[in-house]
């Protein structure tokens, strides 16, 4: 079956608060969407938001990477070998990895819809009965002021999630004064990860992260306390500290991956398909986590349901997956889209049907 049409839309929702880094500040999650549809008329459909500061692509980057060079890569060949298609899409441009992802996803969606199969049964080595179709996420709380975050922590706990997931990185006294705070408020029952996005030295990081443990905050994970590019300041990090090291900015490829783990650079890695372009590549990195005995998170930009969705069946379909920072449209005042998987609360709940699961998508799309 070939690919007969690609279309690009847009898609814009607001968030129920600010989302706030060490990095960045967004308040609406303004994405692109990608269509691509087979000569029978089946689609699928993906996402990319423009997360400059981390994967370097801006909207107007990734709309020119999919109209000028992917898409005509890729416009006419067979759906099937899928690995042909993304071997094409590799080939036309480099990098560009949230473009890549968009176009990664709308063809997995529209790969499984022609099976009549739900994506997570066809992506991973589970035996059917082991699939799990019901994830639970984290959920974030921004890094704000430490009377703000403890108000949203316990509106969090209160709401039902059992885990959060907590942004520092502007500041390592700082930021133990945050953590305790919150832990102080929530008690000892909530799951606390921390998420330093960078923001520390390796000299901090080390420092702040054993002092939380001496404060017995009890802290499950540090996310990438250090720049992205700094391997040795995160393996030296990972080498000084009890608590576990979840790399997250450090990992956009199988390669980087892989220098991780042999390097024990960290103790987990966090997936996102933004940074690996998609499935396609984030199926080898589960593959090496399995070969390394790595467990690893299956993470989100601040995405919507689309490409939020397709992470989730990536989780449900590989053993190594033991951890959900799916939060995305949990963040979003609202879920302009029809079918896909549930999110309710904490849960996240995968239908059976076809593909992603999504059906209709309240975009204006143009061909290119």
């Amino acid at each position: 079956m070939k690919i007969t049409k690609i279309e690009i839309g847009y898609i814009d929702i607001p968030l129920v608060t600010p989302f706030k880094t060490a990095l960045r500040t967004v308040s609406t999650v303004n994405d692109l969407l990608v269509k691509v549809t087979a000569e029978d008329g089946t689609f699928g459909i993906g996402e990319a938001p423009p997360t400059a500061v981390i994967t370097g692509d801006t909207k107007e980057s990734i709309e020119a990477a999919i109209r000028y060079y992917i898409a005509p890569a890729i416009r006419g060949m067979e759906l099937e070998p899928l690995e042909d298609v993304m071997a094409a899409m590799e080939k036309a441009i480099a990098k560009n990895t949230s473009a890549k992802a968009a176009v990664d996803i709308a063809l997995y969606d529209l790969y499984a819809k022609t099976k009549g199969l739900p994506l997570f049964r066809l992506l991973g080595q589970k035996a059917p009965e082991k699939i799990e179709t019901e994830l639970e996420t984290d959920i974030t709380i921004s890094v704000n002021e430490t009377e703000e975050m403890v108000r949203d922590s316990i509106r969090a706990v209160e709401n039902g999630f059992r885990i959060l997931k907590v942004k520092v990185g502007k500041g390592g006294e700082k930021d133990v004064e945050r953590v305790r705070e919150i832990r102080k408020a929530i008690g000892n029952d909530p799951i606390l990860r921390i998420d330093a996005n960078q923001g520390w030295t390796t000299a901090e990081a080390v420092r702040t992260i054993q002092a939380m443990e001496d404060a017995s905050l009890i802290i499950e994970l540090v996310e990438q306390p250090v720049n992205y590019h700094d391997f040795k300041g995160l393996q030296y990090v990972t080498a000084h500290v009890d608590t576990p090291i979840l790399a997250d900015e450090s990992v956009f490829s199988y390669e980087d991956a892989l220098r991780i783990m042999e390097e024990h650079a960290a103790d987990l890695i966090n997936i996102k398909l933004m940074k690996t372009g998609g499935i396609h590549e984030a199926v080898r990195i589960c593959d090496a986590a399995d070969k390394n005995d790595v467990q690893c998170m299956i993470g989100c930009m601040l995405e919507s349901k689309v490409s939020v969705s397709a992470g989730a069946h990536l989780g449900a379909a590989r053993g190594c997956i033991t951890m959900a920072d799916l939060d995305g449209p949990s963040l979003c005042k609202e879920d302009p889209y029809t079918g896909g998987p549930d999110y309710v609360g904490a849960k996240i709940l995968l239908p059976e049907t076809p593909g992603i699961g999504i059906t209709e998508v309240p975009a204006a799309f143009e061909e290119v």
